[in-house]
């Protein structure tokens, strides 16, 4: 039974996860993005090596999807990376692998607060891709930071949006579970 259990559990969270990465087809503002929120939920339910591992691969699969079926037009040829590839799974992996402190407990306070967390640092790490395109001096990283500005706000819904769909789901189908598995002990 107790087999049974964790593979449910690993099903309901790699479904979620797998339904996040591929709502990014949907048109949204920009930056809206299910990205960050994988990594945080994957850190908070899945072992170390594990959440990097399918939070990364459903990153990788909806990319690879999006820019090689959905914006095909774009591109000549197949494309695996693109332009900022590195910094953005970068910044990706960096808040999964912080989210792993900071969700060691998950409580709504601790999700919110790695959300937050979240966008933060994509902001940073993705902002400072951009840093070359300016000039070298502290008026131009300064410009390079206020070019983001406009964009954080797109980051930050998406990131307290997606983090609230998937713990909100996944809570409510283990409080389900639960209900369902008193009522089943009840009726015997």
């Amino acid at each position: 039974m107790k087999h049974n259990k964790i593979d449910l559990r690993f099903t309901v969270i790699a479904s979620l996860i797998v339904l996040a990465a591929f709502s990014r087809i949907i048109t949204h503002m920009p930056n809206f993005s299910p990205l960050a929120a994988i990594g945080i939920f994957g850190a908070a339910y899945f072992q170390k090596m594990a959440g990097i591992y399918y939070s990364y691969n459903r990153y990788r699969l909806s990319d690879l999807f999006i820019n090689n079926v959905i914006y095909a037009q774009h591109y000549k040829t197949f494309t695996w990376f693109y332009s900022g590839f590195y910094w953005q799974y970068g910044s990706y992996l960096l808040i999964t692998f912080v989210s792993f402190s900071i969700l060691k407990k998950v409580n709504i306070q601790r999700v919110l607060f790695a959300s937050l967390i979240s966008t933060i640092l994509f902001f940073a790490v993705t902002n400072f891709a951009c840093y070359g395109s300016y000039p070298q001096n502290l008026n131009g990283l300064v410009s390079c930071y206020a070019a983001g500005i406009p964009f954080i706000k797109g980051t930050l819904l998406g990131d307290l949006f997606y983090c609230a769909v998937l713990f909100g789901t996944f809570e409510l189908a283990q409080k389900e579970s639960l209900h369902l598995k008193l009522t089943m002990h009840n009726s015997q």
